[in-house]
């Protein structure tokens, strides 16, 4: 199974030295990165572990001005390699990173200390006992990328870490978030992301998300080599001829056609590491996207999230809330969820009981996003759902307005609705034209009988001709038995 493992830890703790001491190739791929010495972007290699299977890397940069590109680099990953300073021990982003990892569910990972030949053997024990106590239960590694000191043991340290792991959701539709996008000559503009679901291959028909712009894959390369089809887990590199690199960048989605929604808002249970308060601006992280939004507060562990702009996730997405500082996250609950201020909704929906929310029609395909199934405990009736009893409340109501119809023309014209085409042929009544009757009416004129027939034999002698009838009450019982045609 593919896997993609990252990078954390405060900057200038070696971690991009790591990578190149266990991959053999250099992440700094920027002028001004080799420059200064630091990491800026996010950086990319393959990990050969010695039983054969391949690892995708994301070194992600250490600086506090770039946390927001370290939390593009780790959604998606699927186990960490957390770096610490032998000699400086755990700092603020240290802290920070794995207070993120946590947030997006992150939660098997090797340890390893690094520039173990540049301290004592004391202050080597103690940096371990410190990692030991930051991250209990992932193993510990001293490693020094300058002599090579421990590089192996943590390769088998890793291959152990990725043992335990089991990709969820994979199995879904084509979703790869764009984490970058460049253009080369003769090729066109090409995209990298870690493919989250579903497979990858020429010839693909997909959209990037949120523009919607419909694209056709030309080929996919994993770490440099074309492949037929990349699947879930691996780092991809896909080609899309005649798509401006302005129209994929960081932060849209390449999807499946219909399989994920675009939406404003996001359902979310709340996972806060310091209070957040309703109405608080924040930005959220969701996949590669980070967008301004406003939290509204729903009950004591949910909120909606109201976002400045579109994004694509799916129920059971983890996202990050950050304002100066990481400020919580949350596990999407609904991902186009209606605008709502409603606890009962949000605790029906994250127990899966979507049908219990459902009362009016509303299109089966709109609840798609937060079922894993059919629903339960709703009526169906073409592509609608709704309640029985939102069925019986409606037929009561249209009883009551067919009953009190005028006696001339005892119908209430049909409802103009969408689903009506697909709900009315359960109720009692019958359809003539474009109104509905109860079984059996017919048009009453009283005592009125003789003039309306004296106004039939009117219009037989008129022919083609058009009448004009000031009488609406005779205008309306002939037209109710379908011997008057009104032209306006």
């Amino acid at each position: 199974m593919p896997l993609t493992i990252g990078t954390a830890g405060h900057i200038d703790h070696g971690k991009t030295w790591l990578v190149r001491a266990l991959t053999g190739k250099d992440t700094d791929r920027l002028p001004e990165e080799q420059r200064r010495g630091i990491s800026i972007d996010l950086g990319y290699a393959p990990l050969e572990l010695e039983d054969g299977r391949r690892l995708s890397v994301v070194d992600v940069p250490g600086h506090e001005r770039f946390v927001r590109t370290m939390v593009a680099g780790a959604t998606g990953i699927d186990l960490f390699l957390l770096v610490v300073d032998a000699g400086e021990g755990p700092r603020p982003q240290t802290y920070e990173h794995l207070a993120i990892l946590r947030l997006l569910g992150i939660e098997r990972g090797v340890v390893a200390v690094t520039k173990a030949d540049a301290v004592d053997e004391e202050t080597l024990e103690l940096a371990v006992e410190v990692a030991q106590e930051l991250v209990p239960g992932s193993e510990i590694v001293a490693v020094s990328a300058r002599t090579g000191v421990g590089i192996d043991e943590l390769r088998g340290a890793i291959a152990r870490a990725a043992d335990g792991i089991e990709r969820v959701g994979s199995e879904g539709p084509t979703r790869l978030y764009v984490d970058r996008s460049f253009t080369l000559r003769g090729i066109g503009t090409v995209v990298t992301g870690t493919l989250w679901s579903g497979m990858i291959g020429a010839g693909d028909e997909l959209v990037v998300q949120p523009s919607g712009k419909e694209v056709r894959v030309r080929s996919v390369q994993v770490h440099d080599r074309e492949v037929e089809r990349a699947e879930a887990g691996q780092r991809v590199a896909v080609s899309l001829p005649g798509v401006e690199r302005s129209e994929a960048l960081r932060g849209d989605a390449l999807v499946q056609r219909g399989a994920y929604p675009v939406s404003y808002r996001l359902d979310v249970e709340l996972d806060e590491l310091e209070p957040i308060r309703d109405g608080a601006r924040v930005h959220v992280h969701a996949g590669t996207a980070h967008v301004a939004a406003r939290v509204v507060r729903v009950g004591e562990h949910w909120a909606q999230l109201r976002l400045a702009a579109p994004v694509v996730t799916a129920r059971g997405d983890r996202v990050v809330l950050r304002a100066s500082t990481t400020l919580g996250g949350g596990r999407v609950i609904d991902p186009a969820p209606p605008r709502h201020r409603d606890v009962e909704r949000l605790e029906l929906v994250a127990r899966g009981s979507v049908g219990a929310t459902v009362h009016a029609p509303v299109p089966l395909a709109s609840l798609r996003f937060v079922l894993d199934g059919e629903p339960e405990g709703v009526e169906r009736a073409g592509s609608w759902v709704f309640s029985r009893d939102w069925l019986h409340g409606f037929e009561r109501e249209l009883r009551a307005a067919i009953e009190s119809a005028d006696s001339t023309d005892p119908g209430v014209p049909m409802p103009s609705v969408a689903w009506a085409g697909d709900v009315l042929p359960l109720l009692p009544f019958e359809r003539r034209g474009a109104k509905l009757y109860l079984p059996g009416a017919v048009a009453s004129i009283g005592a009125r009988v003789e003039e309306a027939e004296r106004l039939v034999r009117d219009l037989d002698a008129a022919g083609l001709r058009a009448v004009k009838i000031e009488d609406d009450e005779l205008a309306r019982f002939l037209e109710a038995r379908g011997e008057l045609v009104r032209l306006g």
